[in-house]
């Protein structure tokens, strides 16, 4: 059974477990309460990476975590993707199952069958691409026979039309599917900083402290009951945009909001993210052990009671277009 932090007085801290970490984790069996890999790296049946992951299972809860699902995709949840992770759910029986609130994958203008991004593509917060969402979630957890959590995007582009805002499009989607939530709090920055860098901020959008108190503001709307997982990262300021590219530490600003989440979340299982430029095992399992401190010189009650919140989501309207079983393209 899936560990729940609504029974622990401080949070799960695990990290994510990257190939130049395999025999080092493996090798000095660090104190941790779960580790995280990307699911779609052990689709492969059998083999040297799946042999390594069933190890590590061994050892510590496993999260699996998502980039391919394409939750928000009118074609529909690819057929091939799906029966993978089946498979690898199967096998490994993770704590928690993830992916992205975005889709990947549709039609090509001009070109017949389906292609596939290389990108997380943001979905407009509208009825109609919620009850694509709702419905391309509830096929996955029918498949999978488990809730799987949903995380908000890093996106860099924005739609022009919207029904609610990202907090409601979330809140509903969980209400309406039953799966739980993740909070990338870093992602929250990012795009923060985006909109910042873009002039779509309110008054004194320019004030060193307007994007966190933005990210605050997404922090106190969010539903606190359907959120299983917490996300911290690094990202890259590029001048002109920030990239959310999991190559460093997690920043000052992030470890603020981290704290804010926890006193409005509760003891949620947290992640440290960390995908590019690789550090040493050591630097990664300090950064899962600032989370750890952090969240110990706060006071939980155990079990912890989740604050109500103050969304309630309004019914779902039908989708004009519903999504279809798709093919592997």
């Amino acid at each position: 059974m899936p560990l729940t932090a609504a029974l622990l007085d401080t949070p799960a801290v695990g990290i994510g477990w990257r190939q130049p970490h395999y025999a080092g984790l493996l090798q000095s069996g660090p104190a941790l309460d779960f580790i995280e890999v990307h699911s779609e790296n052990f689709f492969a049946p059998g083999g040297a990476a799946l042999a390594v992951l069933r190890q590590g299972r061994e050892h510590y809860p496993v999260s699996l975590h998502g980039v391919g699902l394409s939750l928000g995709a009118a074609c529909g949840v690819d057929d091939w993707h799906l029966a993978q992770l089946a498979r690898l759910v199967e096998d490994i029986d993770p704590v928690r199952v993830s992916d992205h609130a975005s889709f990947a994958r549709g039609p090509l203008a001009g070109r017949s069958g389906l292609i596939h991004a290389a990108d997380l593509l943001p979905v407009p917060f509208t009825r109609e691409a919620l009850a694509v969402m709702s419905a391309n979630v509830q096929r996955v957890q029918e498949r999978l026979k488990r809730p799987i959590a949903v995380e908000n995007l890093s996106a860099y582009l924005n739609w022009a039309q919207a029904d609610m805002q990202e907090t409601e499009f979330l809140a509903t989607l969980a209400q309406h599917t039953g799966c739980s939530l993740l909070v990338d709090v870093n992602n929250l920055y990012v795009n923060a900083l985006n909109a910042q860098l873009r002039g779509e901020l309110n008054q004194d959008a320019q004030e060193p402290g307007a994007a966190l108190a933005r990210c605050r503001d997404w922090l106190d709307q969010i539903a606190a009951s359907p959120v299983a997982e917490l996300h911290l990262a690094g990202h890259a300021h590029l001048g002109d945009i920030v990239i959310d590219d999991h190559g460093s530490r997690v920043c000052p600003e992030v470890w603020t909001l981290y704290r804010h989440a926890l006193a409005r979340l509760g003891p949620v299982p947290t992640l440290i993210e960390w995908d590019n430029d690789v550090p040493p095992l050591e630097l990664l399992l300090g950064e899962a052990q600032r989370a750890r401190e952090m969240a110990g010189g706060l006071a939980f009650s155990a079990p912890w009671q989740r604050p109500a919140h103050g969304v309630t989501p309004p019914p779902l309207a039908q989708a004009t277009r519903q999504p279809a079983a798709g093919g592997r393209p």
